[in-house]
């Protein structure tokens, strides 16, 4: 049996912001990854969340890596991945998506150095968008991998094919890997690949890692932070509350409160989902749709007085695979076995062929002043086997008790990262 590991995406970041006006094409195409992303996203958190307990994913990342493996499935698995990812039933236009998606991800950049000169001129300082962004196939040196599904990922995903020897060096191999990924990670992602989790029949592992650095449009004022009580479902607790009053993006609709804060370049924000209710997170998040976050990615302007806790937030690694089954992704994991079917990656043959063993996801956040910092990474390990309201007045947002976050794309609605804070400390 052979192990094919799938890397996704490592993100990094510090904020940015979200631009008005009409999607563009491109956007709307965009928008058919971006609500394959964030359905996977909520499937997921809301399987994996516990309502008493911190929970981050990178929706970006889970969902490019698993398109990536997609792409490689066929039959019956590749049915059961396109209802699980949301997927349409046309390749190229997956394809296309997710090439958008990230064609546009890479201009986040252009554009916050463009905003950051405008600003200089005005005599004001706010520094552009860090965003590298890197996809990579280590694959064994001498298995039968179809051509065409490396050309695919490499056209249309960017992801080249770098040989590696699991047979004679998986250990080796992974340090190849953990190291690739730390270093496009800024650090943040270390030791992603765990130990013995390669071997010598480990033949793919895919990597797609992110870092984005970004500052917010509107920073906080570090003299503004206080200390303040947060309702956590163990009792108050005092936390480092900042605060700032300036125009972000508002609804309050069906029992929440919704603030989108931009990042510097008006093309990301964070987005707050704050229930009405102190004790109405379980509700919210079970209720929370994929369609609700994209109509929540062009909210209008509204003077706000927001509260906001500083968190940090960097959970264990996930294992997603036994979620992704539930979710009714199983011939992928070969259940039952013999099930599994991913002849487009390489020849599927009776005592030889391919299937996900498990998918591992490991993620960081943190919030200040400045802005977010985050970073993921998502492994998918394969084995061969034998309502908007409008503007009113100045209106007071304290985040002081359980809430859900996204960083998200506006163009596309798609989220980066998705999680809930039930505890700040």
């Amino acid at each position: 049996m052979f192990k094919f590991f799938l890397l996704l995406n490592v993100f990094v970041l510090l904020p940015m912001y979200p631009l008005f006006g009409q999607p563009s094409p491109a956007a709307v195409d965009a928008g058919v990854a971006g609500n394959s992303i964030n359905s996977i996203g909520l499937d997921l958190l809301h399987t994996t969340a516990r309502p008493d307990a911190n929970a981050l994913l990178s929706p970006y990342s889970i969902g490019l890596a698993l398109a990536m493996t997609y792409a490689g499935a066929d039959g019956q698995t590749r049915d059961e991945m396109a209802r699980v990812l949301h997927l349409p039933k046309d390749d190229a236009q997956v394809a296309r998506a997710f090439g958008e998606l990230q064609s546009m991800m890479n201009e986040v950049v252009q554009k916050s150095v463009e905003a950051s000169a405008k600003m200089k001129q005005y005599g004001e300082s706010n520094d552009p968008i860090t965003l590298d962004i890197a996809n990579r196939l280590f694959g064994q040196k001498d298995y039968d991998f179809r051509p065409a599904f490396l050309d695919l990922l490499k056209t249309n995903y960017h992801a080249p094919f770098q040989p590696m020897d699991f047979f004679h060096d998986a250990a080796g191999a992974a340090k190849v890997i953990n190291d690739w990924v730390e270093q496009q990670t800024k650090g943040r992602i270390r030791d992603l690949v765990p130990a013995g989790a390669l071997d010598r029949l480990t033949e793919l592992v895919l990597v797609n890692a992110i870092y984005l650095k970004a500052p917010w449009a509107e920073p906080f004022q570090a003299s503004g932070t206080k200390p303040m009580p947060f309702y956590a479902p163990g009792g108050a607790a005092e936390v480092p509350m900042m605060s700032i009053q300036k125009r972000f993006g508002y609804a309050k609709t069906n029992g929440v409160t919704v603030v989108s804060l931009p990042y510097t370049g008006r093309d990301l924000h964070l987005l707050i989902i704050l229930p009405d209710d102190t004790n109405g997170l379980a509700k919210v998040e079970s209720e929370l749709t994929a369609e609700q976050l994209a109509g929540w990615a062009t909210l209008p302007a509204r003077d706000v007085r927001l509260f906001l806790p500083k968190f940090k937030m960097e959970p264990p690694t996930l294992a997603l695979g036994e979620a992704l089954q539930k979710l009714g992704m199983r011939t992928a994991f070969d259940k039952p076995r013999g099930s599994a079917n991913f002849d487009r990656m390489a020849p599927r043959r009776p005592n030889n062929y391919l299937y996900i063993s498990d998918v591992f996801h490991k993620t960081f956040l943190s919030v200040d002043e400045k802005g977010t910092e985050a970073a993921a990474a998502t492994a998918v390990a394969m084995m061969r086997a034998s309502a908007i309201m409008r503007p009113q007045e100045p209106v007071e947002v304290k985040v002081d008790h359980p809430f859900i976050l996204a960083i998200q794309h506006r163009a596309s609605g798609a989220c980066l990262f998705l999680g809930q804070v039930v505890n700040p400390k």
